[in-house]
């Protein structure tokens, strides 16, 4: 069976994520599935609306297939580098895609969920909606535009979740903008049938179906986000955590320990520089060049096995101080690709 249900229903083009064992992580295959589909539906005047969602079992979409990405990375990078390429390239098509996009964040939204959601114009959340980007606990980094999005979000609240990983649900995310609309899971089959008969009308028919939110928790923590997250310097941070005294930041403090020190650097600087970045175009290849470097660190192999294999959680991180981590690897890892291989939006 396909892990990736393309159709055409009533006006609208769906892209239906169904592999289901694996929460629908997404591996190169799926990815370029998907491009194809937008790449036919983009002069089909049949389709005038995209709809984004999972097919079967939980959702949505809990990122991508860095289990195999790390086994390449051991070796010489090629599929790893593969991989990132069609998997950016789907994100910037959907970005820049001219018709209206919907994704339906009903479920796990974790890392190339992410990349696949943000870029709608339209993103649904639910009582089910669990939002992350983790990847400093394998010893990556929040990529698929993570630098992008994180750092457009309120105050200090994009570099928190990029170093934490923290884990925040459907109310959060229409706090934050991450998503557009509040809808309980039981009325999206009556949401997306409007959408697909009265696609000209999608805002209009989401305003009208959607609900307002419980409170988001994470507001009740803003004031501390923003004072003690408040450096581009990750030493800075750990002694503001640390000076504080309070239960929260004692927490925080104690899950910035676990992670990987080099990838924590990497997503401080990718959201400083993503806060800036021209183009969603150029955050791409910025950050296509970043994954291409970081892949072959041992701390990305290392992260896996930890979280993803073995599972004991008891990572090895090289270097294994923030301090370890100096200026001059964190240049190389964001040094521009020749321009043989850098990324580009036409694979």
């Amino acid at each position: 069976m396909t892990a990736v249900r393309i159709e055409i229903e009533g006006k609208a083009g769906r892209i239906r994520l169904a592999r289901p064992k694996a929460l629908h992580a997404l591996d190169e295959a799926m990815c370029r599935t998907m491009l194809d589909a937008l790449e036919a539906w983009r002069e089909d005047p049949a389709v005038e609306i995209v709809l984004i969602d999972h097919a079967e079992g939980r959702g949505f979409c809990a990122g991508g297939d860095v289990r195999r990405a790390a086994e390449s990375g051991q070796g010489d990078g090629a599929e790893a580098r593969a991989f990132f390429a069609t998997e950016y390239r789907l994100n910037h098509r959907l970005f820049t895609y001219a018709k209206p996009v919907v994704a339906f964040m009903d479920g796990v939204v974790m890392g190339g969920g992410v990349g696949i959601s943000q870029p709608a114009d339209l993103r649904i959340a639910t009582e089910n909606t669990l939002f992350a980007m983790p990847e400093t606990a394998i010893g990556l980094f929040p990529d698929v535009g993570g630098g992008w999005y994180l750092s457009r979000l309120p105050g200090r609240i994009g570099q928190y979740l990029a170093l934490t990983g923290a884990r925040i649900d459907g109310a959060a995310c229409c706090a934050l903008g991450l998503a557009t609309h509040y809808l309980p899971s039981d009325q999206l089959g009556a949401a997306k049938a409007r959408l697909m008969g009265a696609p000209q009308e999608a805002t209009a028919i989401l305003d009208a179906l959607a609900q307002t939110p419980p409170p988001a928790a994470i507001l009740e923590q803003r004031e501390a986000v923003d004072r003690l997250f408040a450096s581009d310097r990750l030493e800075e941070i750990l002694a503001a955590l640390e000076a504080d005294g309070g239960d929260w930041a004692a927490e925080q403090l104690a899950v910035l320990r676990s992670r990987s020190p080099l990838s924590m650097k990497v997503a401080l600087k990718l959201l400083l520089d993503g806060a800036t970045m021209p183009t969603f175009e150029d955050e791409m290849r910025q950050e296509y060049a970043v994954a291409a470097h970081m892949v072959q660190r041992p701390d990305f192999a290392e992260g896996v096995r930890a979280v993803l294999v073995d599972k004991d959680n008891a990572p090895r991180w090289q270097p294994d101080t923030p301090e370890g981590v100096t200026d001059h690897m964190i240049d190389r890892i964001f040094a521009p690709l020749d321009a043989g291989s850098e990324w580009s939006p036409q694979g």
